[in-house]
C-alpha cells in the first residue's frame, strides 16, 4: 500500500531549550507535548503520577455502596467485559474486595450466546442467587434498560466503566466513567482496569485497610496497554509501575503466561503485552469463554495456572488460523467495485463473531479505509468496526441507532448488533456519512518520522536516551526515523509463509540487523539501496540486542543526510 511519509518539522523549544537532553530528545518531547524543561524531566524521569481517585465522577457514592455492602456481608457480583481491560479489571475488582472481606461472585457473559455487555436473563440470575450488588467492569455506560430491570428487582448496579457516554445515562447508583460531562479527573483516558484500581485504592483507604498496589499494577499494565488508550500522563505512569510489578510478579497465572508465551519477565514490555500476552488472554473470549482467561489471573496453584496458560495458547493458535481464513474470505466477498467505495462493510455466516473485530482491523490496515464486519445470524447479525483516525466509526453509528438493536465503542472501534433486514439500510447510511466525511482526502496511512539521522551516527548512548522515553503507545509513540542510501547486505522472507522480511542494512562501516513484518513480498534484493523508515525495537533472537523495526522503504533518491538531521530537520510530505 502507498503511504505517506511526513516528517516533523523543527520547533522552537523555549523553555524545553535548558532541559539537559541531547538536541533530538528534547525535539521528539516537544512533539509528544513537553514544553518546559520541569516537564522534561518528569517525563524523562518517570516522576509518579496519581491523581486523587476522589476526583473521579460518582466516587463518592460508589464508595458508600461499597463500604455498606462490605459491611454487610451482602453479596456483590463483578459483572465484566470479555476482553483484556475487562477481564483484568474484573480481577483487581474480585480480588480487592473479597481482601476486604466481602462475599464476590462473578459473571462474563458468553461472547456467542450473550454478547457485549449487561444482559436481562444475567442480571435475572444474579438476583436469584441474592446479589444485592452488582459492579459492573469495562461496560454499563449504555445499559439504561439493563440497570432499569435491575433496580426493579431490588439489585443496586455501579458502573466502573471508560466508554463512550450515551445522551441518556442509566439510572445507576454511581457511574465510574471519566468520560462523562463535568469530569474534573485529570486523567480522562484511563482503561477499565486502572479505574478500578483507583477505586478499590479509594475504599481501602475509607475502611483503614492496608492496601498493597504492587499486587495489582501487573494487571492494570496489562489493561491499559491491551485496551490501547493513551500512554499519556497516569497511564504511562500506571503501566511503567505496573512493568516492573511484572517482572517481579506472584501472581501463578501470569507466570505461567509468560513460560508459554516463550518470554521472560525480566524483559517485558509493552509491546511484548501487546503482541504476546494480550492475545493469549483474548482469545478465551474470542474462540471460549472469557472466564477461563478470568481464571487463569485468579489462580494461585502454578501447576493448575500452567494448564490454563497452556490451553489459552493453543486457543490463540486457533485464534490466528480462524482470522487467516475469515480475512481471505471477507476479500473474496468485496467486489471490484466496493474496492472504491469509502468505507467497508462485509459479513457471512463464516465469519465467527469472536474475530469479526480482528478481520475488520485487518481490512482498515489494508485498505485504509473505516470497515464493519459482521457474522450473519438467522435474524440478528453481530458486527464490529475499525476505523482510520480521519473517521468516528461511533459518532457515524449515532446517527442512525433506529437501524440497530444495540450499539456501542469508541471513535476508532465499535460495534453493534442489528437486524438483518436492517443491513441494507445501515450499509448505505454508514457510505454516505463516510462518503460526505472523507470526500477529497488523500486516503493513505500517514507514517509521521520524527527525525532524518544518519544511521553510521546513531549511538548508544542515544539510544538509552531514546529509551527512557518508554514506554511507548497510544499518544507516545516510539520514535521514529528515517535514514537515506542504505545499501542492503542481506533480504530474505521469514515467518511460516514468509509473510516478513528479514534485513541486515549497511551504511558505510556499520551493520544493522532488520525486521519487516508483514512486508514479505516486497522485491527487496542485497546491493540494492534504500530510504528506510524505522523505530529502534528490542531484538528478541539476541539476549538484549537492538534491531531496526522497518516500517517502510522507498528506492534512495538522496544522498544520506547531514550530521545537523540529527536534531530533524524541516517537515514535509511525501508519497511512497
Amino acid at each position: 500500500m502507498r503511504r505517506r511519509w511526513q516528517l516533523r518539522g523543527r520547533v522552537p523549544e523555549g523553555d524545553l531549550a535548558s532541559a539537559p537532553y541531547p538536541p533530538l530528545v528534547r525535539h521528539l518531547l516537544w512533539h509528544r507535548g513537553v514544553r518546559t524543561a520541569d516537564q522534561a524531566r518528569a517525563f524523562v524521569d518517570a516522576a509518579p503520577v496519581d491523581y486523587d481517585p476522589l476526583l473521579l465522577p460518582d466516587a463518592r457514592p460508589a464508595l458508600e455502596r461499597l463500604r455498606r455492602a462490605v459491611q454487610e456481608g451482602e453479596l456483590v457480583a463483578v459483572y465484566g467485559d470479555f476482553d483484556v481491560d475487562g477481564v483484568t479489571a474484573s480481577a483487581i475488582l474480585i480480588e480487592a474486595l473479597r481482601g476486604l472481606g466481602a462475599a464476590v461472585t462473578h459473571h462474563i457473559p458468553d461472547r456467542f450466546a450473550e454478547g457485549y455487555g449487561v444482559n436481562i436473563p444475567a442480571i435475572d440470575e444474579l438476583a436469584s442467587v441474592g446479589t444485592a450488588l452488582i459492579v459492573t467492569a469495562d461496560c454499563g455506560t449504555s445499559s439504561a434498560a439493563e440497570i432499569e430491570h435491575a433496580a426493579g428487582l431490588g439489585v443496586d448496579v455501579i458502573v466502573v466503566d471508560h466508554h463512550t457516554v450515551p445522551p441518556q445515562l442509566p439510572q445507576a447508583v454511581a457511574i465510574v466513567n471519566p468520560k462523562r460531562e463535568g469530569n474534573e479527573y485529570p486523567d480522562p483516558e484511563l482503561a477499565t482496569g486502572g479505574l478500578a484500581f483507583k477505586l478499590m485504592t479509594a475504599l481501602y483507604e475509607l475502611l483503614g485497610r492496608a492496601w498493597q498496589p504492587e499486587r495489582y499494577l501487573d494487571l492494570v499494565a496489562l489493561s491499559t496497554v491491551c485496551d490501547v488508550v493513551p500512554l499519556r500522563d497516569e497511564n504511562r505512569s500506571l503501566v511503567q509501575r505496573g512493568l516492573a510489578a511484572l517482572a517481579r510478579t506472584q501472581r501463578a497465572g501470569l507466570r505461567a503466561l509468560c513460560e508459554a508465551s516463550g518470554i521472560d519477565p525480566q524483559r517485558l514490555d509493552a509491546d511484548s503485552i501487546g503482541y504476546a500476552l494480550g492475545p493469549r488472554l483474548n482469545a478465551a473470549g474470542r474462540l471460549a469463554h472469557a472466564g477461563l482467561a478470568l481464571e487463569l489471573l485468579l489462580e494461585t496453584d502454578a501447576s493448575r495456572a500452567g494448564e490454563r496458560a497452556r490451553e489459552l495458547t493453543a486457543l490463540n493458535q486457533q485464534r490466528q488460523q480462524a482470522t487467516a481464513a475469515a480475512v481471505a474470505l471477507a476479500q473474496e466477498l468485496l467486489s471490484a467495485e466496493e474496492a472504491g467505495l469509502p468505507l467497508i462493510f462485509v459479513g457471512h455466516r463464516d465469519i465467527p463473531s469472536g474475530i469479526v473485530g480482528l478481520v475488520a482491523a485487518r481490512l482498515a490496515e489494508e485498505r485504509y479505509r473505516p470497515a464493519v464486519v459482521y457474522e450473519l445470524g438467522d435474524e440478528t447479525s453481530r458486527a464490529s468496526c475499525r476505523s482510520i483516525p480521519e473517521f468516528d466509526i461511533t459518532g457515524a453509528l449515532r446517527r442512525c441507532p433506529e437501524l440497530m438493536l444495540r450499539f456501542g465503542g469508541h471513535r476508532a472501534a465499535a460495534g453493534f448488533t442489528a437486524r438483518n433486514e436492517m443491513l441494507p439500510p445501515l450499509r448505505e447510511a454508514l457510505l454516505s456519512h463516510a462518503g460526505a466525511c472523507l470526500s477529497g482526502l488523500d486516503l493513505a496511512p500517514l507514517i509521521d518520522i520524527d527525525a532524518a539521522i544518519p544511521l553510521h551516527r546513531v549511538t548508544g548512548r542515544l539510544i538509552q536516551s531514546l529509551m527512557r522515553l518508554a514506554p511507548f503507545g497510544q499518544d507516545n509513540p516510539e520514535p521514529t526515523f528515517l535514514s537515506r542510501d542504505l545499501e542492503v547486505a542481506d533480504a530474505r522472507a521469514v515467518g511460516s509463509e514468509g509473510t516478513h522480511l528479514r534485513l541486515r542494512l549497511r551504511d558505510g562501516r556499520v551493520t544493522w540487523p532488520a525486521i519487516a513484518f508483514g512486508h514479505g513480498a516486497l522485491d527487496v534484493r542485497p546491493g540494492q539501496r534504500l530510504d528506510v523508515v524505522y523505530s529502534f525495537s528490542p531484538d528478541r533472537g539476541t539476549d538484549g540486542g537492538l534491531e531496526l523495526r522497518v516500517k517502510d522503504v522507498a528506492p534512495s533518491t538522496a544522498p544520506a543526510p547531514a550530521a545537523a538531521g540529527m536534531a530533524g530537520i524541516a517537515g514535509g510530505e511525501s508519497a511512497h
